[in-house]
């Protein structure tokens, strides 16, 4: 049989493979002699450990592999010798049974029987320091693999020596009892008695200037903002401050941690006031400088978190004072603008903003958007709103307030956006009867015919629903009024719009009624005649080709 490997290779790996089997060998036999001088010394006698130590010297060299019936590790005979060793006072007994666990928790796919639990707790209760970070990393691969009950692991009384471990002073078994605190908080009838006793000191290790240990400590913190009441007990404690300070870390893990913990906190608005009480708008500016964070999931959750704080006016007013828009429109080109362009979509609906949002060029940077994800449902949603809003804002105000070349940037970019039909969907649903007033409003103004023309196009873009017909129904009249000046328009193209427009709203029976014998229809009928008189006389004349016409 072919092996697909040259003459050489295969001699190396034969060589190689010999090789590994000898030392294999070698390092089994060292250890079958180690637990064969301890089984046979009198200080276990005929004891539990005994009989143990004589099985794992046995199945040692098997045990990686595991049986495929596992009730031959799990077994009473099993249970006794690790009940007997874990309550020695031999620190090396109890390590040898901490790395029986261990082992079992890296392998075990069958959920572990509660009996083997005891042994758990006697080993955490150890003195030896090597042992409790021993049992309790092997505790955290049980809780990972639902290997263990986490409800069992709480009513056993367990929570005390993990919690007690936090003060040990090693980096290793604090990260140990942090990630066991973080699996067990994942169940929320044990969230009350992790927050009765286990905040103060994880807030405390949260502040540790060990990397690991912070990151450990605001991985549990962020577990226990999953519910309100956890949340409420989190913040009397003094969470806020800390969570707020761990945005500025080095360590991008805790940045991202302490972001979701606050973004859960935010969702709860009477905590608002806490979170606003660090002076010099503290938490805002940090949440923005983590916006440019490069790390993507970073920035991303930072605008989460401030779009979920922005349902509060005042912090809206402060992000504005801080000027927000700048770092946001960075955002717009990256590869994922969605929370971006989500959180300025809600700055967008307070009229206030959305001055400085036009002045920033914020329409060109969402019609650059649209080129570039024309498929997102989110990114068009948004924009559409956007759009929406800042036209709306635009046209509700005074000609002496808003120049008119804001109101034809505003319109210009709108009608040019109405030309993909997801986004012209969108604006159809989401515009309001308030919004198609001001249009119509802006249809009328002869005076800046560039203004009305962008209106009419607009206008001739909108989805004819029933809904939006029922929008427009209150403005037929006007609108005849102000089509009939396109008609009579010697532009062209001034003539054409007009004609779409009203073809469009001709979709709505009530609009064809009122264009019956009105003075549109008569302009309408003196346009088509003017038109059939054109092309009649072209035809007189000798057809020219267009090569031989010099444009």
């Amino acid at each position: 049989m072919a092996t697909g490997f040259c003459g050489n290779c295969s001699r190396l790996l034969k060589e190689f493979t010999a090789h590994f089997r000898n030392v294999y060998r070698e390092i089994e036999q060292q250890i079958r002699e180690v637990f064969r001088e301890l089984s046979q010394c009198t200080c276990f006698r005929t004891t539990p450990e005994r009989i143990f130590l004589r099985r794992m010297t046995q199945e040692f060299p098997s045990l990686h592999l595991l049986y495929e019936d596992e009730t031959q590790l799990l077994d009473q005979e099993s249970l006794r010798g690790l009940n007997s060793l874990a309550s020695s006072e031999n620190t090396d007994l109890q390590m040898t049974a901490a790395m029986y666990y261990l082992h079992l928790s890296h392998h075990l796919k069958s959920p572990l029987p509660d009996a083997f639990m005891e042994p758990v707790m006697a080993l955490l209760l150890s003195t030896d320091l090597n042992v409790q970070k021993t049992i309790s990393l092997s505790l955290v691969n049980l809780l990972v693999k639902n290997n263990v009950c986490k409800e069992l692991v709480i009513e056993m009384g367990m929570l005390v020596p993990i919690l007690e471990l936090f003060q040990s002073g090693d980096a290793t078994g604090q990260c140990h009892s942090c990630a066991c605190v973080t699996m067990l908080a994942s169940s929320e009838s044990n969230r009350e008695a992790i927050t009765t006793d286990g905040i103060i000191p994880l807030l405390a290790l949260a502040k540790s200037y060990d990397p690991q240990v912070q990151q450990s400590a605001t991985w549990a913190l962020l577990h226990l903002t999953q519910s309100e009441s956890s949340i409420r007990i989190l913040c009397q404690a003094g969470a806020i401050p800390v969570l707020v300070l761990l945005l500025q870390s080095s360590d991008s893990e805790v940045q991202f941690y302490s972001c979701t913990a606050l973004c859960n906190i935010a969702a709860v608005q009477e905590h608002h006031p806490k979170l606003l009480s660090i002076g010099g708008h503290f938490l805002l500016k940090s949440l923005l400088t983590l916006m440019s964070s490069p790390v993507q999931k970073n920035s991303n959750q930072a605008c989460r978190c401030l779009e979920t704080l922005s349902k509060n006016v005042l912090i809206q007013e402060q992000l504005m004072d801080l000027d927000c828009v700048l770092p946001l429109k960075a955002l717009l080109k990256t590869s994922s603008p969605e929370s971006a362009i989500t959180l300025l979509s809600a700055l967008s609906a307070r009229p206030p903003n959305n001055d400085i949002l036009v002045s920033e060029g914020l329409l060109d940077e969402i019609g650059q958007l649209l080129h570039h994800h024309r498929c997102s449902s989110v990114i068009i949603t948004h924009s559409g709103k956007i759009i929406t809003d800042l036209c709306s804002s635009c046209e509700g105000q005074q000609s002496s307030t808003l120049s008119d070349e804001t109101l034809l940037h505003v319109t210009t970019h709108l009608h040019h956006l109405m030309t993909w039909d997801p986004l012209k969907s969108t604006l159809s649903v989401t515009i309001t009867s308030d919004q198609v007033s001001r249009l119509v409003k802006l249809l009328g103004q002869t005076e800046y015919p560039q203004l009305s023309y962008n209106s009419a196009a607009i206008i001739s873009k909108l989805e004819m629903t029933g809904k939006m017909a029922q929008l427009l129904r209150p403005h037929y009249i006007t609108m005849l009024e102000y089509l009939l000046v396109f008609l009579k328009s010697k532009d062209v193209n001034f003539q054409q719009l007009g004609i779409v427009t009203i073809l469009n709203l001709k979709k709505d029976e009530d609009f064809s009624s009122l264009l019956a014998n009105s003075k549109l229809e008569l302009q309408l009928w003196m346009v088509h005649v003017q038109t059939e008189e054109t092309r009649r006389l072209l035809q007189k004349i000798e057809p020219l080709s267009p090569s031989s016409v010099n444009l």
